[in-house]
């Protein structure tokens, strides 16, 4: 089983709860499961529900946070690790290299921008660590429809859904994990 586990998430203060309830289960089976968090290092949104909860649980937190978003005030200080970085490009290059996994809770712009960079690394087989989708409240069923799309318009190939999972709720993660093992995809060139 993956031990560090990168996860993406929102940072917004104005969800729905069961987006927060959802931050805090998984925050709460990474602790059950021994597996430490690695993240964008915020104390707001599903960001600060995701460390709250894993530290209330008995987990260990890596939090890595550009030096600007530190200086607003924004930091999980509590972090068991606080990496204070220069800008979000260094962030996402230590979150990539300090984790054995990736999940993706719900989450807007960045972090969308940051799940399909980790997928773009992983089809050029840069990495072959496992990426999750969260799907709360269905909230990825437009992004997997869009995924079809390219498929189907062949701007990748099929086999390309073998570079994510899609699991229903944080509960079903942890078993994907367990038995994940790489695909074995061809060339990403048609």
């Amino acid at each position: 089983m993956s031990k560090t586990i990168c996860v993406y998430c929102s940072s917004s203060e104005a969800l729905d709860p069961s987006y927060y309830q959802a931050a805090q289960e998984l925050g709460m089976l990474m602790a059950r499961h021994h597996c430490t968090l690695v993240y964008g290092g915020g104390r707001i949104g599903l960001m600060g529900a995701l460390a709250r909860s894993v530290h209330e649980h008995g987990g260990k937190i890596i939090g890595v946070i550009p030096k600007s978003l530190k200086e607003k005030e924004l930091a999980y200080e509590a972090c068991d690790e606080l990496i204070v970085t220069k800008d979000l490009r260094d962030r996402k290059a230590i979150m990539e290299a300090r984790a054995d996994a990736f999940v993706a809770l719900p989450g807007g712009f960045g972090t969308l921008e940051e799940v399909f960079e980790i997928l773009t690394l992983k089809q050029l087989q840069f990495h072959l660590k496992p990426v999750i989708l969260v799907n709360t409240n269905s909230f990825y069923d437009h992004l997997i429809r869009l995924c079809e799309h390219i498929y189907r318009e062949r701007f990748a190939k099929t086999d390309s859904r073998l570079l994510y999972h899609v699991a229903a709720s944080a509960a079903n993660i942890f078993s994907h994990l367990e038995t994940y093992q790489p695909p074995l995809l061809d060339s990403k060139w048609f």
